[in-house]
């Protein structure tokens, strides 16, 4: 994604490619510094009812419950971001911020380096295997 072709909400230059985590990943095209906003994700508003509804049985879900009756089904989405992995040390954090996905880094980002959050509570409930590799991994999603 370049420049000319991002959207405003979109920050940095990142890149989409296979993960060594999970399925593909999103890689900083560019330096990002900490405490910076890299993007966003935007997708399908739905309730929180729906969510829960299609991410039953999925490996691979792409919502986000941004409030206690609102979720954003970004499965359909253009936006880099969506890819983004859980890390048990991750390099940013999602942010709910008047109900936008946002992402931060939460130190220095190399290019190349996958950005990673913590996904914290999931619709998978403790029944998908972490594979991040860092040291204080907690094992399960």
């Amino acid at each position: 994604m370049t420049l000319a072709t991002r959207p405003p909400y979109q920050k940095y230059d990142v890149a989409v490619r296979r993960s060594p985590i999970d399925g593909f990943g999103v890689f900083a095209a560019e330096p990002i510094p900490p405490h910076r906003k890299i993007g966003e994700i935007r997708g399908e508003a739905i309730s929180v009812a729906e969510a829960r509804r299609r991410a039953q049985g999925k490996q691979r879900i792409m919502i986000v419950e941004v409030s206690e009756r609102k979720a954003i089904d970004a499965s359909g989405s253009q936006d880099p971001m969506r890819f983004t992995n859980h890390a048990c040390r991750p390099n940013a954090r999602l942010t709910i911020r008047d109900g936008r996905i946002e992402f931060y880094a939460l130190r220095d980002i190399t290019p190349g380096e996958e950005i990673t959050v913590d996904y914290g509570e999931t619709h998978h409930e403790g029944t998908l295997a972490c594979r991040c590799g860092a040291p204080n991994c907690i094992g399960w999603l």
